[in-house]
């Protein structure tokens, strides 16, 4: 009986979908667009100081590349509620002079910050993973060391941790829970505060229960983007398959020929080469 009361309790306590409701219009209407905004902003502005950072940390250049290791090294060592705090009370006189007091854009520049020490790091190693024959064949070809890095090098280093970029987005979505710390007002609040203040009315955990069910909504189908982003760029694409039978292609295509010559009347056998050059 003790047991049965105590599941009970715990059903009361975290799945009362009364509470669930009551929560739910603020969640749709502010936690939920907040999250997304504050994410989305800073995974943006962290991609373009990340890319920064990831070239300044490939430069040939002693000074650039060890103010990248600085940046990167400090926004990554400290906790992200830590920076959040350090930033957001530290640097909030100054920045309250353009946002008229708004801590909003002082919650995405925290969060850009620290995604940027990420992102940079993941761009680093895309870079690193392209082969340098293909700087060198870019600069063989007259390029510039920019223009080979900005055309050839960048795109494929991109193109190989995007599984990675997801990744990250999915840490910031969790993170942006964290800004709440700058004093949110009520329509800026994100989902975990929103479920927070709910809960605290009401006395009940299902607000945080149901703010958690949408984080999930938001990160489990980036989760599978992700794996199946890295399984199509592991295997590649594969060759579609068909009942018909496969010829060479023509450059390659191969006829033996038959040939004898008049003058002794034996076959000889040679190989011809049709459409390319042997």
């Amino acid at each position: 009986m003790d047991f049965l009361d105590a599941l009970a309790n715990i059903a009361r306590s975290f799945f009362d979908i009364e509470a669930m409701l009551r929560t739910l219009p603020n969640v749709l209407a502010y936690g939920l667009w907040n999250t997304l905004i504050l994410a989305l902003s800073a995974t943006a502005v962290g991609i373009v100081v990340g890319l920064l950072l990831a070239m300044m940390g490939t430069s040939r250049h002693v000074v650039p590349r060890l103010l990248s290791r600085v940046y990167t090294d400090v926004f990554r060592g400290l906790p992200a509620i830590l920076t959040i705090l350090i930033i957001g009370t530290g640097l909030a006189p100054i920045f309250n002079l353009f946002t008229r007091g708004n801590p909003y854009p002082l919650g995405i520049l925290t969060l850009s910050l620290i995604a940027s020490a990420y992102i940079g790091e993941i761009f680093r190693a895309g870079i690193l993973a392209v082969d340098r024959g293909q700087l060198e064949g870019a600069r063989a070809l007259g390029m510039s060391h920019g223009d080979a890095m900005r055309l050839v090098v960048i795109p494929q280093g991109i193109r190989q941790v995007l599984p990675s970029l997801v990744n990250q987005f999915i840490a910031i979505v969790k993170d942006s829970s964290l800004v709440y710390f700058l004093g949110l007002i009520t329509t800026q609040r994100e989902l975990f505060r929103i479920g927070q203040d709910e809960a605290v009315t009401s006395g009940n955990l299902s607000p945080l229960v149901l703010a958690g069910i949408f984080y999930l909504l938001i990160t489990v189908p980036l989760t599978h983007v992700v794996n199946a982003l890295d399984r199509r760029l592991r295997e590649g694409r594969r060759p579609r398959r068909s009942s018909a039978t496969i010829s060479p292609p023509p450059h390659t295509a191969a006829v033996d020929v038959i040939s004898a010559t008049p003058r002794d009347a034996s076959p000889s056998r040679t190989t011809t080469t049709i459409g390319g050059s042997r």
